[in-house]
């Protein structure tokens, strides 16, 4: 449970046009999709999917580290990490079983499959969209484990799009549908003070510090 008293003990230290744009964004903010990435070599990429997934509106990113271990390039990302959940993994087996536990379908998309264009795509279940390495794609474990696949309509000589170019083209139409839609995408209350309370703490220098004094003049 989410301490209230140092919840708006920390929001009175932001000015009032922070929290409005906090709360402003957490409306906007959804879990009913979820973005992962396995492996991508040219970590840049990776932080620029987490930029698509926070300027659209997804809240997690999960990022399976099977092979290359690389951190997120902050550059890149410009910031988006502060805003985004990032959960990662070791094994594409550990990440699918959490995800499907946690309720999500799991769709892979690849440009060899027709299974579904991008426009067909039904918003209406929890999903999970795996996203592959620039050399490989997807491995053939997600492939085979996959409960559906996604493909983006192209009509050009070129088979594939770069992959932080296919998440923000995906992820862009996807969330836009949602908000359109009558599905029950938005965060829940206790999902959004938990959010209230990370993002102002992630807004507060010296929060280590504010939090010991809080907590030493409100002792539990």
């Amino acid at each position: 449970m989410i301490d209230l008293d140092y919840l708006a003990f920390l929001e009175n230290i932001l000015t009032d046009n922070r929290k409005e744009k906090f709360l402003k964004v957490l409306g906007k903010r959804t879990k009913h999709l979820t973005v992962v990435v396995e492996d991508v070599f040219q970590m840049h990429n990776t932080s620029a999917v987490m930029r698509s997934c926070e300027v659209f509106g997804i809240q997690e990113l999960n990022i399976i580290e099977q092979r290359y271990g690389k951190r997120i390039d902050k550059e890149i990302a410009m910031g988006a990490q502060k805003w985004v959940d990032i959960n990662q993994y070791d094994s594409v087996t550990n990440c699918i079983s959490s995800l499907k536990e946690q309720g999500y379908q799991i769709i892979a998309t690849t440009p060899h499959e027709n299974d579904c264009m991008l426009e067909d795509f039904d918003i209406t279940k929890p999903s999970a969209l795996f996203f592959g390495t620039e050399r490989d794609g997807l491995s053939e474990e997600i492939l085979e484990k996959a409960d559906g696949f996604l493909k983006i309509p192209m009509v050009g000589f070129t088979e594939s799009l770069n992959i932080s170019v296919s998440a923000a083209i995906i992820i862009q139409d996807l969330t836009n549908r949602l908000r359109d839609s009558e599905v029950k995408w938005q965060l829940t209350e206790e999902e959004i003070l938990e959010k209230r309370l990370a993002w102002a703490k992630n807004s507060i220098k010296d929060i280590k510090r504010i939090e010991a004094r809080y907590y030493e003049e409100n002792p539990k």
